[in-house]
């Protein structure tokens, strides 16, 4: 993952993943876009051509229910699949492990599919993955 940053103060720090398969070989990227209240994000093609949008909730935490992630087609009308994060109850608030339901077509082409996890990855990582706490200094 990288942060680009631009002239305009809206795109700065956000993240752009880049998939790679096998390692050295570009199937796309996954890219953040700005927004107010909701994850937006572009899944681009090798060309870095938009083929796909992203479409988050506005409230990702999840508490209570199930954080669903719509895959579309560039239009926005049409529904390709989903990123689903479900809802574990308490053991969701208690653990490190998450579960994910990934939707889409089966005859989608093997590509975009890839490119659909990855922003499964992105999205894991920018909503529900917390960094570890600093280590704590001896009062010795």
């Amino acid at each position: 993952m990288q942060c680009g940053l631009s002239p305009n103060l809206h795109h700065c720090l956000l993240l752009q993943l880049e998939v790679q398969c096998p390692p050295g070989v570009t199937l796309g990227f996954v890219a953040e876009h700005w927004n107010l209240c909701r994850a937006v994000y572009s899944i681009q093609n090798e060309k870095r051509e938009n083929v796909m949008r992203v479409r988050g909730p506005c409230a990702t935490y999840g508490c209570g229910s199930d954080s669903v992630f719509e895959v579309k087609s560039l239009d926005g009308v049409t529904d390709i699949g989903s990123i689903i994060r479900k809802w574990n109850g308490l053991l969701s608030t208690m653990g490190d492990a998450d579960h994910f339901d990934i939707r889409f077509p089966l005859d989608l082409d093997v590509k975009m599919k890839a490119m659909i996890f990855g922003a499964c990855f992105l999205i894991d990582f920018m909503y529900f993955e917390s960094s570890p706490a600093p280590p704590r200094r001896s009062s010795r």
